[in-house]
């Protein structure tokens, strides 16, 4: 039987603790569902409020002890008035007349351990409370903590407690801690005069509080709310269309935190813009490259088989020239098969071989004419017999778009004359082959290493795609090296590696 009473009850406890967690959820949800300036008025008027209920505790409670200390000095001019009465026997006029000044039913006074009562109650008393307003002069923090504590305690039962209450207050009556006089009064005048100056505090606090919460307010508002809603809404708004530049917000030129985010999320949306613009400019290079590259596909195909009629001429020149001008248009006709290799994630899967180094860069040379003008020195420090695991045209490749760039950074020079060249050190080191390609041009301005490998970023000519380097890092990467810029203190150095197959 028992089981089947608490039965109810164990479902109506067990069932009020969902309830509680959904309107816990609900409250969150609910606040979180606010907007920024009104969570910023609910938490200043919470926290204004808070500050007045701190002050409004210790205020109360000082305007109680206070007013008690009144009832202790007045009670004391009556009663050295009471005394001052021949034989000390106080007519009953003046005895009401005397407690009614001072607010109190009876006085009492205690000096070196005698207790005389001078101003006896005019019927039986019964007391409920009893208060000792005496303080001792050494007191520690934690002691002075503690009292005053104890007397917010007090001055807050005041107005819980009966209307009736009676209570007993000890007080000092000189500088010994021993001589004291007591009263006795009725609490209820007291919780009237605590009613009325609370009353006042209350009204003043809620004007403090309005004119605090308003200006707090405002001022947040201004200094950080609406910069951060200016900022929502410029995200919102370029996240619509990111490639519109005249969407990048206009920093404020604040030098505080709400400044910094301004100014970063500018750079930030101006990088996106241009990276955006770029990968577009890609995409539309692409499909211009792939209507190009079908057209001069054909082009060269008829070029290579009119290339084909040459070999049959005996002229010894003709003979010397023409399989360099077939490789020449072999090649051509692969890169436009492949023309739009660079468009994908990553290069295809080199081809790689072991072959000589040394016959590749002479083969680069002749192709831009190097070792024939004579206007730039062409130096190889390179060894014969020293040889290389990589596929031949990506290697060609790599090896022109660098030795192109130094030619036309050379070239780019005012003071260009003879004594400037383009140096090329090889070494193997393990199972690695390093190469090392240096010039005496210009160098490579500080603005541009940055970007230095991506594509239309990289370059410092006006005229320049900055492809050259972008696609050869890619054919370097493939291989499993590393495309890097050397300081050498005098032109531009470029500097790759090139890891050996992995052997199986």
């Amino acid at each position: 039987m028992d089981e089947r009473v608490n039965e109810p009850t164990e479902k109506k406890g067990t069932a009020i603790w969902p309830w509680l967690r959904a309107r816990a959820a609900a409250a969150r949800h609910g606040w979180l569902g606010i907007g920024l300036s009104a969570k910023l008025l609910v938490l200043t008027a919470l926290f204004v409020t808070l500050a007045e209920i701190l002050i409004f505790l210790p205020a109360i409670a000082n305007y109680r002890v206070s007013w008690l200390n009144d009832r202790l000095t007045a009670a004391n001019v009556a009663a050295l008035a009471a005394e001052a009465v021949p034989g000390r026997t106080v007519p009953p006029a003046l005895r009401n007349e005397l407690v009614r000044t001072a607010l109190v039913r009876a006085v009492a006074i205690r000096r070196g351990g005698a207790r005389r009562l001078v101003l006896p109650p005019v019927s039986e008393l019964s007391i409920d409370e009893h208060f000792d307003l005496r303080e001792p002069t050494d007191l520690t923090l934690t002691q002075e903590l503690s009292i005053r504590l104890s007397q917010i305690g007090d001055a807050v039962s005041v107005f819980f407690a009966p209307d009736d209450r009676v209570i007993r207050i000890v007080g000092l009556l000189g500088p010994r801690y021993d001589d004291v006089i007591e009263v006795v009064l009725p609490e209820e005048t007291l919780k009237r005069a605590m009613v009325r100056y609370g009353m006042n505090i209350v009204y003043l606090s809620i004007m403090i509080s309005l004119i605090t919460a308003a200006l707090v307010y405002f001022a947040i508002s201004a200094l950080l709310v609406r910069p951060m809603m200016r900022i929502s809404r410029n995200m919102l708004s370029f996240g619509e269309n990111p490639e519109d530049s005249s969407r990048i917000i206009t920093p404020s030129g604040r030098a505080d935190e709400i400044g910094i985010a301004e100014r970063e999320l500018a750079h930030m949306q101006r990088q996106l813009t241009q990276a955006l613009f770029q990968k577009t400019r890609l995409a539309q290079l692409g499909l211009a490259v792939s209507k190009i590259s079908h057209d001069l596909r054909n082009m060269l195909a008829n070029a290579q088989l009119i290339s084909d009629r040459l070999t049959t001429i005996p002229d010894p020149t003709v003979q010397q020239f023409a399989p360099k001008l077939i490789a020449s248009l072999d090649r051509a006709i692969n890169f436009c098969n492949t023309s739009l290799r660079f468009g994908r994630a990553e290069e295809a899967e080199p081809r790689r071989d072991l072959m000589r180094l040394k016959p590749l860069l002479d083969e680069v040379a002749e192709g831009l004419g190097l070792s024939r003008d004579g206007k730039i020195a062409w130096i190889v420090d390179v060894d014969d017999q020293l040889l290389i695991d990589a596929d031949h045209e990506h290697l060609f490749r790599v090896l022109s778009n660098l030795t192109r760039n130094a030619v036309q950074a050379i070239e780019s020079k005012s003071d260009h004359d003879k004594s400037d060249e383009i140096r090329v050190k090889a070494w193997r080191d393990g199972r690695r082959v390093f190469i090392e390609i240096s010039d005496t041009g210009p160098g490579v301005p500080e603005r541009a290493r940055e970007t230095l490998f991506r594509p239309f970023q990289g370059t410092t000519r006006k005229d320049g795609s900055g492809l050259g380097l972008a696609i050869a890092s890619e054919l370097v990467g493939v291989h499993g090296g590393k495309l890097e810029l050397v300081d050498t203190g005098l032109g531009a150095a470029f500097r790759f590696d090139i890891p050996d197959r992995a052997v199986r």
